[in-house]
């Protein structure tokens, strides 16, 4: 990454072209499959200083969907990322080097991608609130210190996928988004081969009969048709208070409990956000905090009520552990939605 590009926390972000710096000043250390295959638009840079260990594996993980996700490549230390911002789009790149954090960015929208780095991988995130009533969760909150609960900004981004994910499997689901990607969004800046989740405009003007092949039957399709046919309101969430941002969530036709915490969970920052109707988180959190292999949405409430206000955080800790609660009996099949 060339220092013409880094500028410190606080400083003014510097500007160059790759004409002035060169591709291999640009190319992050650690992203296998790097070609510049093509001319990369004028870039930003920015290098912030770390207060503590930031794991952009751990804290970006929510964020990717599936080993194939065509909208952003993860590493422990490497994150690429394609976005949509008030600007236009965006790529990112980010690369924590000791305690430092690179960042390079792409396309007419890299000024602001670079603005919502800090709140992206949550260097505001504040974890002195938190107090671990759990030896496990005590162990992963210092064994996973890397972790930090940050937020994108991006409401439809974060929205699509997670009405994708409703009530199947997470094959389908990936299945579904990767699809809808690679066929109706555009390809995103710089040279990384990425794509941008399709813009509202295009996932509103999609009629049923493009969704079908991916999966998706109609309930699923209208509702993200119905979202994006809303997308400027729905992107307004992130400024107003968490309260009013749910409830203009939770207002839209077929978002509930469950979805409008997957998106406050991942575009508000909620560090509190409990996805209820969950298939498989209660047993999770009974498993780990109480050795229950099985449980409800009631009992996983009870047992996270001692960390209300950071119940997130404890299960972004849990998820992240590997623990897995015991299976019994058949698991969830996909449906072939396509071959109806």
């Amino acid at each position: 990454m060339s220092a013409a590009l880094a500028t410190t926390l606080g400083s003014r972000t510097s500007r160059a072209t790759i004409a002035e710096i060169g591709v291999s000043d640009v190319r992050p250390v650690g992203l296998p499959g790097f070609r510049p295959r093509d001319r990369l638009a004028p870039m930003a840079g920015l290098t912030l200083d770390l207060d503590r260990p930031l794991d952009l594996r751990l804290t970006l993980r929510p964020l990717i969907r599936g080993p194939g996700d065509p909208t952003m490549r993860l590493d422990r230390t490497v994150a690429i990322r394609a976005t949509r911002t008030a600007a236009g789009p965006a790529t990112v790149a980010l690369e924590v080097v000791g305690r430092r954090l690179r960042a390079e960015a792409w396309g007419p929208g890299a000024d602001l991608a670079l603005a919502a780095l800090p709140a992206l991988v949550g260097l505001d995130d504040d974890p002195r609130a938190f107090r671990p009533r759990h030896r496990l969760v005590a162990d992963l909150f210092g064994r996973l210190g890397g972790l930090r609960m940050g937020r994108t900004g991006a409401v439809m981004e974060a929205l699509v996928p997670a009405i994708l994910e409703q009530k199947v499997t997470g094959l389908e689901a990936f299945r579904a988004f990767r699809g809808l990607v690679v066929a109706y969004g555009e390809r995103a800046p710089g040279a990384f081969g990425l794509r941008l989740l399709p813009a509202a405009e295009t996932l509103a003007g999609l009629p049923y009969h493009a969704f079908h092949p991916l999966g998706v039957e109609r309930r699923r399709a209208d509702t993200i048709r119905w979202a994006a046919a809303r997308a400027t309101r729905l992107e307004e969430a992130p400024a107003l208070p968490l309260p009013d941002a749910y409830r203009r969530l939770r207002a839209m036709p077929g978002v509930g409990a469950w979805t409008a915490a997957e998106v406050a969970v991942r575009a508000l920052g909620d560090p509190d956000a409990v996805s209820l109707g969950d298939y498989h988180l209660p047993n999770l959190v009974a498993w780990a905090l109480a050795g229950e292999a099985r449980a409800d949405d009631g009992r996983m409430i009870e047992l996270l009520e001692p960390y209300r206000g950071q119940r997130a955080r404890v299960i972004r800790l849990l998820e992240a552990s590997g623990i897995r609660a015991p299976r019994f009996g058949p698991r969830m099949a996909p449906r072939a939605i396509a071959d109806i």
